[in-house]
């Protein structure tokens, strides 16, 4: 009687909704470690860096200055006008301080756009695979999700095609990320502008860019596909400090939007969460208009180690390996193991796999499926390289005695 009543005391919204695999599989990690387990947590996407010190520094002086008082919904006014004119500089786009809105990190950026646009039954066309998150918003914006899926053999990246055929009447948004959670692939101009003619055709169609890991890119300079002047009115692009300033903690995110969305993620946010942390703010100011060298050096630290991790998963046997050329991930396709057995123990899926290596080897990886790629298993490199060496190691040995 008591379960039955406190279910009913839930509303089917949160029913519907589905714990996010990534923070499950660290809470499960830590778990084991907390019983003297020596796990490598290889599952969070979490830059393993210090917070530069000017950084800091920033946001102690701004507790020393007094900034301890409610802030202006959208950000304070000078970090939205430095946001704008990054933004100007580095992505070529035109937006001013109105069309920017910071808030408590960028899942809560797209959180807004999505409550800010989507009726129930608009759909919305995702690239997959796709960070976790994703199909959960659009579920509390009462859209529906449309999966098109991206191959290995493409690098993971969707086509113009693809997205052409996925398009219906119903179609209000596209959203992806370039570099991308969790494959760390990156979208070229081309591909791109390719994407932008498609979007060109169909008027009501908005664009959300994830940009999230800009600065963490291997290749060439990054693109926003909100600099292409035919759908330029129609993208919203999504950025924030936590991964190329490892800012994590401090939970800051913007979007650069057209005045009307920006106008209406403000509006959500003033009766969801009011204005980001004070301090915070402060801090990613100092962050946006000073030096970016550690942002550089944290970059090459993440190369360094792909090239290190990718090298070891490539002579595992019968796992498929992209080269990621952004963000600090591996996503070996592992279904050569799938459907074989551990112990007696039948793996059927890639989280059946994960959840077998974290408590066989130690070693917490997440599996493809919360991703939208069952077959494949998402594997941190922001770790030490004796870590990373190791569960490299684990894996390799784990793998193994699967038959």
């Amino acid at each position: 009687m008591e379960t039955t009543t406190k279910v009913q005391l839930l509303s089917d919204r949160l029913n519907a909704l589905s714990e996010s695999e990534t923070l499950a599989m660290t809470k499960k990690a830590r778990e084991l470690a907390s019983q003297g387990h020596k796990v490598i947590s290889l599952s969070v996407g979490e830059p393993d860096f210090q917070t530069p010190q000017h950084i800091k520094d920033a946001a102690k002086k701004a507790i020393d200055d007094g900034y301890t008082f409610y802030s202006p919904v959208p950000g304070y006014p000078e970090l939205r006008q430095a946001i704008a004119d990054k933004l100007r500089k580095e992505n070529n786009l035109e937006f001013s301080a109105e069309n920017i809105v910071v808030s408590t990190g960028a899942k809560q950026s797209i959180a807004n756009v999505l409550l800010s646009i989507i009726n129930p039954g608009d759909e919305v066309i995702i690239f997959a695979p796709y960070w976790v998150s994703y199909i959960e918003m659009v579920k509390l914006a009462e859209g529906t999700s449309v999966i098109v899926s991206g191959s290995i053999e493409n690098d993971f990246k969707v086509t113009a095609s693809q997205v052409e055929a996925a398009i219906t009447p119903n179609t209000k948004a596209i959203l992806f990320s370039s570099p991308c959670n969790p494959t760390g692939s990156v979208f070229t101009k081309s591909e791109l502008t390719a994407i932008a003619e498609v979007v060109a055709k169909n008027e009501r169609i908005v664009v959300i860019a994830d940009e999230i890991y800009e600065y963490i890119n291997f290749g060439d300079k990054h693109f926003s596909i909100g600099s292409i002047p035919s759908i330029k009115d129609r993208v919203v692009t999504v950025n924030g400090f936590s991964k190329g300033y490892a800012m994590t903690g401090w939970r800051v995110g913007y979007i650069g939007a057209p005045k009307a969305i920006a106008a209406a993620c403000d509006k959500i946010q003033g009766q969801v969460t009011s204005g980001t942390c004070s301090i915070a703010q402060k801090a990613a100011f100092a962050a946006i208009t000073g030096s970016n060298e550690a942002a550089k050096e944290m970059s090459e630290a993440y190369l360094r180690r792909r090239n290190l991790v990718i090298g070891l998963l490539k002579e595992i046997p019968g796992l498929k390996v992209n080269v990621p050329q952004g963000a600090f991930y591996g996503f070996p396709d592992v279904s050569y193991y799938l459907g074989k057995s551990f112990n007696g123990i039948k793996i059927n899926t890639a989280a059946e796999l994960a959840m077998t290596l974290l408590n066989e080897a130690k070693v917490a990886a997440v599996g493809g499926d919360a991703f939208g790629a069952p077959n494949c298993l998402r594997i941190s490199f922001a770790a030490s390289d004796e870590n990373l060496l190791e569960a490299c190691k684990r894996i390799r040995d784990f793998l193994a005695q699967i038959k």
